[in-house]
């Protein structure tokens, strides 16, 4: 039976397919619940210093930041791609990177050029693939956001803004709405809006005194509007992080689903092929018998 042979080394090799995608489906679900604990402790310290920023930035009208200039002639867009290092997570890094390309296309239509700071892996290569200007890069974050990894590569890019050479700044990333839903958000990281730093008439209340600028207001004011904009950056990557667990058991779980449906179907086939094989064999002997008795 060789035909009953290779559908029995399907079955063999769908079998240990569907321990490994289940294996990885178990994995990610203990990782989301992590990285949801993260995404969510991150969140009242972005809020904190975003109040404490606005009503510094506001305490001082003489004195207006670089990262809130609108006044821009460079022609030069920046793009910071928050993807994920490993693949296997469904169209997660899919749909963002095509609102990425998308957006680049409708640049250099109209006449503007882009640079980029990729952060994960599939977003590096997409944007070497696509011949986009990759001025730095964070790579390989392991499971939790570090800081400290996202500090250099982004802070090439601020750096770029202030000097005059990029006129605005887009972050882009997965935002984690629940296990199921997971979408691409593309949002204007600088020039830092009002909108951004508008407070509410209790957080106006909360933070309503005066400062005593020291060095002065200039050193103080940029500093905390660069830890905000530090904040919100790793803010997206532990977003995106949470996305990426929550998107990749999903995946594994409908990829375990199909292996078993495969399986089944399988193993029907091969018990028909049998039946067959042996119905057929029955009645070569019965056959044979028939005609010596005949």
């Amino acid at each position: 039976m060789a035909v009953g042979k290779e559908i029995r080394g399907k079955i063999k090799s769908f079998e240990n397919t569907k321990k490994i995608t289940k294996a990885m489906e178990m994995v990610s679900a203990s990782k989301m619940r992590k990285a949801q604990e993260r995404m969510r402790a991150a969140r009242p310290y972005a809020d904190k210093i975003r109040n404490i920023t606005a009503n510094l930035s506001q305490a001082n009208p003489e004195y207006h930041s670089p990262y809130m200039r609108k006044d821009g002639t460079s022609k030069v867009t920046g793009f910071i791609v928050v993807t994920t290092d490993k693949g296997l997570c469904g169209g997660l890094n899919t749909n963002m990177l095509r609102s990425v390309s998308n957006k680049m296309k409708d640049m250099q239509s109209a006449g503007q050029t882009a640079q980029a700071v990729a952060i994960g892996n599939k977003g590096f290569g997409f944007l070497n693939r696509l011949g986009a200007k990759v001025i730095s890069h964070a790579v390989q974050l392991g499971d939790a956001p570090q800081l400290d990894k996202l500090i250099g590569p982004v802070k090439v890019m601020l750096d770029a803004f202030v000097e005059g050479k990029v006129d605005s700044v887009y972050l882009c990333y997965t935002r984690f709405i629940n296990t199921m839903r997971q979408e691409p958000v593309m949002e204007q990281l600088l020039p830092l809006s009002a909108d951004r730093l508008q407070q509410t008439a209790a957080e106006k209340a909360q933070y309503g005194w005066d400062y005593i600028y020291e060095p002065d207001a200039a050193i103080v004011i940029d500093e905390l509007l660069r830890r905000y904009i530090e904040a919100l950056v790793y803010q997206a990557v532990a977003e995106n992080m949470a996305s990426e667990q929550s998107a990749r058991m999903v995946a594994m779980k409908a990829a375990t689903d199909n292996a078993g449906t495969l399986i089944a179907d399988l193993k029907l086939v091969y018990n028909k092929t049998r039946q067959a094989a042996i119905t057929k064999e029955l009645s070569e002997i019965v056959g044979g018998a028939a005609a010596i008795g005949g």
